[in-house]
């Protein structure tokens, strides 16, 4: 004797095969629910490895937290260290100067190219602590001793420069200093300091990657005329989620005089584009699902047709309209389980097979469908989360279920004598 329950029974039964309209209709109840599943899935996964991604990026590349001085340049950075790193929730920290400069090439043949872009000067000790920047170091090395200095590779392109190529640096100060002079009657011009690109890094991140150049931090200090002192110091954490906490702590350690910066807060409207962009691309796909929950809805309403004379059986023998309604149900949840459970299977093997498809309609097509100069990753990217995966699959089902409440109810009011006369 079958231990399962009766309505539960009877909706198993009702649902095997037969070589009618109707299991040709239930069949692409099940496909529609489980692509609309495996598609939720799949784009909400790279949706999510993007996001961890970009974030990831730019944590590598400027840190946890950025303090500065309120007003003017920070003179005693050495000691400030000492306090940030006394700090339980501080990683690391390493002092930075940042600033514009103007970049002239000097190629063996042809035109000098001009581009003005970011320098920061760093201490390669005190940097690894706080960021992966030199990690990801794709040419030459890493050496700033010297006169020598990384860029980024889209720089780099844009420059027409490479390993061992010459560049003159001329730091805004200094064109101040010749305006200045100009007035005076001075008409000497601004000397520039000559470099040696010694490496290229490749962060992944085309606002870095084609913006930045690094050098050592006695450089930049005398590009800019520091002296000693420097812009600011970056901060990492153990964790970036405490990064709010760790902020006031730092605040009440240091005083007004210093502004600390959060890594959310500095990239908060792109970080804030990528919530709202996900949760669009959410609602949007979510009415895959709706369209198959009206396949379902469709399929049991022909089952409550097809079934009117057994369903006036079942009542007259004594079954509630309860009972015939939670037929029907069983019947909505069993189609919604088979479809999300499939889509589920085949959204989880359409990301783990996302690149090698990818791959493989470049071959087929000679078509990149996402180029790595506009989306700056080779790969990709996919995360899986465990909360979008319940949400999608749990949502999924809900919808499902609910889709069989028309028909089931339906079913659960005609009148056996009515039912029993149905032709």
């Amino acid at each position: 004797m079958s231990r399962l329950p009766f309505e539960l029974m009877l909706a198993l039964r009702y649902l095997r095969p037969k070589r009618t309209f109707v299991s040709v209709v239930t069949v692409i109840s099940i496909v529609g629910v489980m692509l609309g599943v495996a598609v939720l899935i799949v784009v909400i996964a790279v949706m999510t490895g993007f996001d961890r991604q970009l974030r990831d990026r730019i944590v590598g590349f400027n840190a946890h937290l950025r303090i500065e001085k309120a007003e003017g340049a920070m003179s005693n950075y050495e000691s400030v260290m000492k306090l940030v790193l006394a700090n339980p929730r501080v990683k690391g920290v390493a002092p930075y100067v940042l600033g514009q400069v103007m970049v002239k090439t000097q190629p063996e043949h042809g035109g000098s190219r001009y581009f003005v872009p970011l320098v920061r000067g760093i201490v390669p000790e005190h940097e690894r602590s706080v960021s992966t920047l030199l990690d990801h170091v794709e040419e030459g090395t890493n050496d700033l001793r010297g006169y020598k200095l990384l860029m980024g590779r889209q720089l780099a392109l844009n420059l027409g420069v490479g390993l061992g190529d010459a560049l003159a640096l001329y730091s805004v100060k200094q064109f101040e200093e010749w305006d200045t002079g100009r007035k005076r009657g001075d008409e000497e011009a601004p000397l520039a300091e000559d470099y040696t690109v010694s490496g290229i890094f490749n962060l992944g991140f085309h606002d870095f990657d084609a913006a930045f150049i690094i050098c050592s931090l006695a450089n930049a200090q005398d590009l800019f005329n520091l002296g000693n002192d420097v812009h600011g110091l970056l901060v990492a954490l153990h964790s970036p989620d405490e990064a709010g906490q760790a902020k006031s702590e730092l605040l009440a350690t240091l005083g007004g005089a210093y502004l600390i910066t959060t890594w959310m807060e500095e990239n908060s409207t792109i970080l804030e584009a990528l919530v709202v962009e996900k949760n669009m691309m959410f609602y949007l796909l979510f009415f895959i699902g709706l369209v198959a929950a009206f396949g379902i809805c469709s399929t049991l309403i022909a089952f409550v047709v097809q079934k009117t004379r057994e369903i006036g059986t079942l009542r007259s023998l004594g079954a509630t309209g309860t009972q015939v309604m939670l037929v029907f149900l069983s019947q909505s949840l069993v189609l919604g389980a088979l479809g999300v459970a499939s889509g589920f299977g085949l959204g989880l093997l359409a990301v783990a097979y996302r690149n090698d498809f990818l791959s493989f309609m470049r071959r087929m097509t000679g078509f990149e469908l996402f180029p790595a100069q506009v989306y700056n990753f080779t790969e990709l990217p996919a995360a899986l989360a465990i909360s979008d995966l319940v949400v999608i699959c749990g949502g999924s089902l809900l919808i499902c279920l609910l889709a069989g409440l028309i028909p089931a109810w339906k079913a659960g009011r005609l009148r056996p004598v009515e039912a029993l006369r149905h032709e």
